[in-house]
C-alpha cells in the first residue's frame, strides 16, 4: 500500500487575521518544511498563538491562506495534532486519557494500551500511568497531553507555549520530551516567548512582532545576527511585552 503524501510543507500565504476590529496578524508569508524543529518566537501579544491555530486549522484567516502540501482527507484520521497551553484532562487515569484519544483516532482496541504506555514512557511518566490525570501537577498534565497527542503518531505536532508558568524542573522534563518526539520523526512547531527555550530547542525561528513576521531564519543565525531592528531589540530585552 502506497504511503500517503506528506502534509508538509505548510505554506502561509499573506495570512492576516482581524478580530474585534483589531489586526492580530498582517501579511504573514512563510513555508514550514519537514525536518527542522520550528519555534515561533516573539513577545506576548505578537500573534504567535493565532498563527499556530490558523496553521492547525482551528481558525480561518481573514485574508490570505494556509495550505498543506497534501491536505488531510475529510473523515480520515488526523495527521497533525495540537497541544494547548492549558490542556484538558478527562476524569480518568493518565493512560486512559491517552487510550481514549487512540480510540477516537480509530486505533484497534488491542493496540491502545501498549501504545499509550509507550507514549507515557516517551515523556517519562510511565510510573504514573494509573494515577488520575487531574491530580497530577501542571507539568505532569502537560506531559500527559503531549503524550496523548504524540500517541496518535501525527506527522506534525503543534505546541502552544508548552512550558508557560511551569517551574524549571517541569520545563526541563517537557523540553526533553519535545526533543525525543522530534527525534522520532514528528515535525514540531511550537510557540514561546522564552529566549532560553528557543535557544535550546529551535532549528529555525519565525520571529513575530505586532502581528508581522520580521524574521524566518536558522536559529543560530537569528541569535548571532538578527536582521531586523525589532529582533535585535527583543534579544536585548528592550521590546515591550504588551
Amino acid at each position: 500500500m502506497r504511503a500517503p503524501q506528506s502534509l508538509l510543507p505548510l505554506s502561509l500565504e499573506r495570512v492576516g487575521f482581524v478580530a474585534g476590529g483589531r489586526s492580530i496578524l498582517a501579511d504573514v508569508s512563510a513555508t514550514i518544511a519537514a525536518g527542522s524543529l520550528t519555534v515561533i518566537l516573539g513577545p506576548n501579544g505578537a500573534g504567535k498563538s493565532v498563527l499556530m491555530r490558523i496553521g492547525h486549522g482551528l481558525l480561518a484567516p481573514t485574508s490570505g491562506r494556509a495550505v498543506w502540501n497534501a491536505p488531510e482527507a475529510p473523515g480520515a484520521p488526523r495527521r497533525q495534532a495540537m497541544v494547548f497551553q492549558h490542556p484538558v484532562m478527562l476524569r480518568r487515569s493518565a493512560i486512559a486519557n491517552i487510550a481514549y484519544a487512540l480510540e477516537l483516532a480509530g486505533v484497534a482496541k488491542a493496540e491502545r494500551l501498549a501504545r499509550a504506555y509507550r507514549a507515557l514512557e516517551q515523556v517519562g511518566l510511565a510510573h504514573l500511568a494509573e494515577r488520575p490525570a487531574r491530580v497530577l501537577s501542571g507539568g505532569e498534565q502537560q506531559r500527559v497531553a503531549i503524550a496523548r497527542a504524540w500517541a496518535v503518531r501525527p506527522e506534525v505536532l503543534f505546541l502552544d507555549e508548552p512550558t508557560a508558568n511551569l517551574d524549571p524542573g517541569a520545563t526541563a522534563a517537557i523540553e526533553q520530551a519535545i526533543r525525543a518526539i522530534h527525534a522520532s520523526g514528528t515535525k514540531i512547531v511550537m510557540t514561546t516567548h522564552n529566549l532560553g527555550q528557543a535557544r535550546r530547542l529551535a532549528d529555525e525561528i519565525l520571529f513575530l512582532y505586532a502581528g508581522r513576521l520580521f524574521e524566518h531564519t536558522p536559529a543560530d543565525q537569528f541569535f548571532a545576527a538578527p536582521r531586523s531592528e525589532e529582533a535585535r531589540a527583543f534579544l536585548k530585552g528592550e521590546v515591550p511585552w504588551h
